[in-house]
């Protein structure tokens, strides 16, 4: 697949990402649709999780919220990265 994937604001998509993105043209077209910054908090709700299994269950769960419409991931506090205030829920 030749369509670039679009970054977020702080975090570029990881390669397990990527990958994940790449593997459906419809997801690509949502993906490249959201704003830099809900790119950019799905990039960090993915990459913060420490074990690979989370990450892997993150992504799946990416892939899937992206086809029901969610621009965001639920019931998180944001990027600890670009948002001050989130940075108290991690440590």
């Amino acid at each position: 697949m030749t369509e670039k994937i679009a970054t977020g604001v702080v975090h570029d998509v990881p390669q397990d990402m990527e990958q994940a993105l790449t593997s459906n043209e419809q997801i690509i077209a949502i993906w490249n649709n959201l704003t830099p910054i809900q790119r950019n908090e799905w990039i960090c709700w993915v990459t913060i999780v420490k074990k690979a299994e989370t990450r892997t269950a993150h992504i799946e769960r990416m892939l899937n919220e992206l086809n029901e419409g969610k621009r965001q991931p639920c019931c998180w506090p944001g990027c600890p990265h670009r948002n001050p205030n989130a940075r108290k829920w991690f440590k």
